[in-house]
């Protein structure tokens, strides 16, 4: 397999593969609308409420938060999670910049 040769690209590119990356697995899209669904901290209810094992849950909660879509904050001897509502709004205005774009001519090209 190549190595990604990701200092070729825009750090704006970089971070829109990420965010696609990320959105490209639906534990993690279900994680986020769980999130968004009780707006406020989850602690232990994202393994019932997925349906999937802790470790996985947890493997894909530590990918939300290493892009800082989520935070989390210890309580206990538990983490719980929520929306970064600051990260969500800037990731979701450079991902709609991007989605915005128009194709500019009239006849077909290809």
């Amino acid at each position: 397999m190549g190595v990604t040769k990701t200092e070729m690209f825009t750090n704006q590119q970089n971070e829109i593969a990420r965010f696609a990356k990320v959105f490209g697995h639906p534990a993690r899209v279900s994680i986020l609308q769980y999130l968004f669904k009780i707006d406020s901290c989850v602690c232990g209810d994202l393994v019932t409420e997925i349906g999937l094992a802790q470790p996985t849950i947890s493997q894909h909660l530590k990918e939300l938060k290493y892009l800082g879509l989520i935070k989390g904050n210890v309580e206990g001897t538990s983490v719980c999670y929520c929306i970064n509502k600051e990260n969500w709004t800037a990731m979701k205005e450079m991902m709609l910049q991007f989605l915005n774009q128009d194709i500019s001519k009239t006849e077909e090209c290809c």
